[in-house]
């Protein structure tokens, strides 16, 4: 959290906008937990249909989130 998010513009305490700031950012660790969650199980299923097809993955998996336009490596 940046320092002057629990703070008003002249530097006093403001909790109000510190919760609401702390509010948001556990909603984005929460998508970006079950954004983790989910190419943990990706990555196996792709190695797996990898080999089966007669192929090794030899080198790191990347993957784009196609809304968010995030990479995961």
């Amino acid at each position: 959290m940046p320092d002057n998010m629990g703070k008003n513009g002249e530097g006093y305490p403001d909790p109000t906008a510190g919760s609401a700031w702390r509010n948001i950012r556990k909603e984005e660790n929460r998508r970006e937990m079950e954004r983790a969650a989910v190419i943990g199980n990706l990555i196996p299923i792709m190695k797996q249909t990898a080999e089966l097809a007669g192929f090794e993955v030899v080198g790191r998996i990347v993957l784009k989130d196609k809304r968010t336009g995030k990479e995961y490596r």
